[in-house]
């Protein structure tokens, strides 16, 4: 199996990691925040990072993956912006309506382009723009429903987006600057995504919900789906920077889509919640969307590689020439023969 091929199968096993993981973890917090009455979204997943922290310790004593020391500075950065972005989103969820929030959540995309497309140099072409349209349309159809505005709400979920957007644009670009994994990075930074939300965690629970998380009534039911969720967003947050890293913000944001379109789905199967026409109009346009999102994405990916294999061959073959080097006074087959050695080491690295 090629390089090629390895990375590839590397890549659908990250998505297909990240859709398992994030609707196992949605339909647990679920039970546990509506049936069990344990509100406390923030303190919860500054314990998903502890757990995450510890498990990814465990494994690197065991030799799973290998320490690998880079810019402190921009580890406590990121981490510490990553631990803000998400307790903005639990505050805008709570001085939001569900509409406005979902709303909040589908701006990221277009906002993720402005910002690579400013910062970056990057370039989206106009099939992956209309692709894009048509999911964020079938998600906004089946999931917005009231959307009413408040000066606060707006200026949170503003807040929510910009720092949503720079913290997934930053764990793509920092593996890629300091040629660091997902793991290696996920485990540098845990330790500041955890420490912001367990000193932020409680407060903000507490406003939001007007309860005390540490005078919550602990029993053996809920402790149990507390140690599950905990359990399964090892494999959330490990799948969260494996997919970043081997895709893009936008590809990620893309699949984020698809997960709410399958809690919905799910929720009615599963928890016989309510669904209407709306819901189902509205994952088939989005799963079209992200069907052609794929598409075009993938058939761009092969041309680019294509058009980049093509140039250094044909360079190398006008090189190889006889004829061409004897006029350029080369001497003939010997050095002819000379640059195929540098072709062989351009193959390697194209696919690696």
């Amino acid at each position: 199996m090629g390089e090629g091929e390895r990375f590839q199968l590397g890549t659908v096993g990250a998505l297909s990691l990240s859709v398992v993981s994030s609707v196992s973890i949605v339909i647990c917090n679920k039970a546990l925040m509506s049936s069990l009455g344990f509100h406390f979204a923030t303190t919860l997943t500054s314990w998903h990072l502890l757990v995450t922290f510890c498990s990814l310790h465990v494994a690197l004593k065991m030799k799973f993956f290998e320490h690998k020391a880079f810019d402190q500075t921009a580890v406590m950065g990121f981490g510490i912006l990553n631990g803000i972005s998400i307790g903005l989103l639990n505050l805008s969820l709570g001085f939001n309506s569900v509409g406005f929030y979902q709303m909040t959540k589908l701006a990221i995309i277009p906002c993720t382009v402005v910002l690579e497309t400013l910062f970056l140099g990057k370039r989206f072409s106009r099939t992956i723009q209309l692709a894009l349209i048509i999911l964020l349309l079938g998600v906004g159809i089946a999931t917005v429903t009231d959307v009413q505005l408040n000066a606060l709400g707006s200026i949170l979920s503003l807040l929510a987006i910009i720092t949503t957007c720079v913290a997934q644009i930053m764990t793509n670009t920092i593996q890629k600057k300091f040629k660091v994994s997902s793991t290696q990075l996920l485990y540098q930074s845990c330790p500041y995504q955890a420490g912001t939300l367990l000193i932020t965690g409680p407060f903000l629970d507490g406003l939001l919900t007007d309860q005390n998380v540490f005078a919550f009534k602990y029993t053996s039911q809920v402790v149990a789906f507390i140690i599950l969720s905990c359990l399964i967003s090892v494999s959330v947050n490990f799948s969260t920077f494996l997919v970043i890293g081997k895709t893009s913000p936008v590809t990620y944001q893309v699949l984020g889509h698809l997960k709410t379109c399958l809690v919905l789905a799910f929720g009615y199967v599963l928890l016989h919640d309510p669904f209407n026409w709306r819901n189902i109009l509205g994952i088939l346009i989005a799963l079209i969307g992200m069907v052609l999102y794929s598409y075009f994405c993938t058939r761009e990916s092969q041309q680019k590689a294509n058009e980049t294999a093509a140039q250094p061959f044909q360079v190398v073959e006008g090189e190889a020439d006889p004829l061409l080097n004897a006029e350029n006074g080369k001497g003939g087959l010997t050095d002819a023969v000379v640059p195929k050695a540098p072709v062989w080491n351009s193959n390697k690295d194209l696919h690696a």
